[in-house]
């Protein structure tokens, strides 16, 4: 059974073994794009205007894709609820965007360390340059979930292709063990399309460059990311109305930033934020229920804890 109770497909979609998998169905990112056959010939601010109506296309193929968006959203809420992690499964550029949104979280929303993995082909070194055949590896992504996931967790893979068998070798792993699973492509006809408990295809088409998937694949992949993730975090209640109250102030900067948040949150003077914060030892969220809720600290620290630290809910708790 998937996670959301709906049968699993019961066909093998791949094997994990390296080497052994079907050829993969053409993407068609990897088509000639007939829109830019000519952008050698341009000049420069006509070349660039070209990609940029390129690029344009993307957001819109992201909003055809938000239903399926969604049910992963509501996916990794279960599982990081469930004492559960989210992983992100992903080769190359793919996988990049994978580890700089996953780094993001920590500081953007006080995120505890593991609750969001970033698994990428070719481990750290990946990073910096391409690590030759690590995609291909499909024994190693499967090995990389097997090793750190549980029944408990969700395991979002990124693959422009829909094919890269590193990812392929992850979800399948994901999925013995019984994990929920949601693959981010490019290719409507990608082997994992129908293997997954929800397929996040995102259609962009042929690339400017026949091929260069950091292109418009990559850009999709970046937004599609970036709204999981936050969409994820709004969720679990580490925002208040559109406002970051669980970043970390680590730095003058953030410290401002929180002052500003609770102030606009709050309508208090910048002083009496400032006093605010000091009380609550920086803690932004526990200063903004000492605020609106008109209660001291500790029962400001109380009421979060139990509305499992959303604002909203312990200040509806507070005024009944």
């Amino acid at each position: 059974m998937s996670r959301n109770g709906a049968p699993r497909n019961s066909r093998t979609e791949w094997s994990a073994e390296h080497g052994n998998l079907p050829t993969p169905a053409e993407s068609p990112t990897e088509r000639s794009n007939p829109r830019t056959t000519d952008i050698d010939l341009l000049n420069t601010l006509d070349l660039l205007q070209r990609l940029n109506t390129e690029d344009r296309s993307v957001p819109e193929a992201v909003g055809r894709a938000l239903p399926e968006l969604a049910h992963a959203v509501d996916l990794a809420v279960k599982a990081l609820e469930s004492n559960g992690r989210v992983h992100y499964v992903g080769a190359g550029t793919s996988g990049r965007l994978a580890v700089l949104d996953a780094a993001e979280l920590v500081p953007t929303f006080n995120l505890p360390e593991g609750w969001f993995v970033a698994h990428l082909a070719g481990g750290e070194p990946a990073l910096r340059e391409a690590v030759e055949n690590a995609e291909d590896d499909a024994a190693a992504g499967a090995n990389a979930i097997e090793r750190n996931a549980t029944a408990d967790d969700f395991v979002l893979g990124l693959a422009a292709s829909g094919n890269t068998p590193y990812v392929l070798g992850a979800l399948e792993a994901a999925r013995t063990l019984g994990a929920g699973t949601g693959l981010v492509s490019s290719n409507p006809h990608g082997r994992a399309t129908t293997a997954v408990d929800t397929a996040i295809t995102v259609d962009t088409g042929p690339e400017s460059i026949t091929g260069s998937t950091r292109m418009k694949a990559g850009t999709a992949q970046k937004l599609v990311l970036t709204s999981f993730s936050t969409a994820v975090m709004i969720r679990l209640g580490r925002t208040y109305s559109n406002l970051m109250v669980s970043m970390v102030a680590t730095n003058a900067k953030l410290r401002a930033r929180t002052v500003r948040i609770l102030r606009e949150a709050t309508g208090a003077s910048p002083e009496t934020c400032e006093l605010a914060l000091h009380r609550t030892g920086g803690e932004l969220k526990t200063a903004l229920v000492h605020l609106l809720g008109e209660v001291d600290v500790e029962s400001a620290s109380d009421a979060l804890r139990e509305a499992d630290g959303h604002v909203r809910e312990a200040l509806r708790a507070l005024r009944s």
